[in-house]
């Protein structure tokens, strides 16, 4: 679509950005769970991919894509997000379409609850497919462990419903990482959340998580290295012990040759 002047709505943007944009509505999410999986799905996918710079992930972030939107306040702010192929260094109190080079999120994931459910699969699941033409978009209830749903946009541009493989996960193709659910205890509350995991099914962890398993490899590693140590050293004694008798035995050898 253009506008009078032959310039694309997102070019109008661009040249034209409205001046009272807002990124906090000073709504809080549904629940304290809510609050966590949200964090979960975005520190996790940092670490991951902690050594690089070409992605952006946010979350409960509003997403502005027209002035007419501005102007109606209709605030659209994913729970999660993730943008591909941008500086994911810049800092961002939003995500701002016109000033990210027509750039939409890649991948969606809505956090249900029973009042929001509806709208996230019918006007978000609609605006998402139609207008952001986001790659996979992904829905999830963090008290309903049965909730998960997902979709992936065709050649066709139409979004068309994801299949479990047979853990129950959904691939996320943009990702490259399953969608899954996985039951444990996270900031002291204990539930089944939502998580990725990598393509040979491993959890992707979190950064604590992570932590915790490279000093338990390490603590490994040391033990290992001390009870190779310890072998080491109980061969070395007993070769010193063997040598010692055998040197004995020489010695006998030679003073009483009859022996033999």
């Amino acid at each position: 679509m253009t506008t009078e002047n032959n310039l694309t709505i997102l070019e109008w943007e661009a040249h034209n950005p409205p001046t009272d944009l807002i990124f906090d509505d000073g709504e809080p999410l549904e629940s304290n769970r809510h609050r966590i999986a949200m964090n979960v799905l975005i520190r996790s996918l940092q670490q991951l991919w902690f050594d690089r710079n070409d992605y952006f992930t946010g979350g409960n972030m509003f997403i502005y894509y027209s002035s007419n939107q501005v102007r109606n306040r209709d605030f659209r702010g994913p729970d999660f997000f993730a943008v591909l192929n941008v500086d994911g260094t810049h800092t961002r109190q939003g995500w701002v379409v016109w000033e990210e080079d027509g750039r939409y999120p890649d991948v969606i994931v809505e956090l249900m609850s029973l009042s929001t459910a509806g709208i996230d699969k019918g006007i978000k699941k609609d605006l998402y497919e139609q207008t952001f033409r986001t790659s996979d978009y992904f829905v999830y209830h963090p008290f309903d462990p049965n909730s998960l749903q997902g979709w992936h946009l065709d050649e066709n541009q139409r979004y068309q419903p994801l299949t479990f493989n047979e853990n129950g996960w959904l691939w996320c193709q943009r990702l490259g990482l399953w969608l899954g659910t996985w039951e444990g205890t996270i900031d002291r509350e204990t539930a089944i959340w939502v998580r990725f995991y990598d393509v040979a099914g491993n959890l992707v962890l979190l950064p604590e998580e992570a932590a915790k398993l490279h000093a338990q490899i390490a603590e490994s590693q040391a033990e290992i290295a001390k009870s190779a140590a310890e072998i080491a050293k109980s061969q070395n004694e007993d070769a010193k012990a063997k040598a010692a008798r055998l040197a004995a035995r020489l010695r006998e050898l030679g003073e009483n040759p009859d022996i033999l």
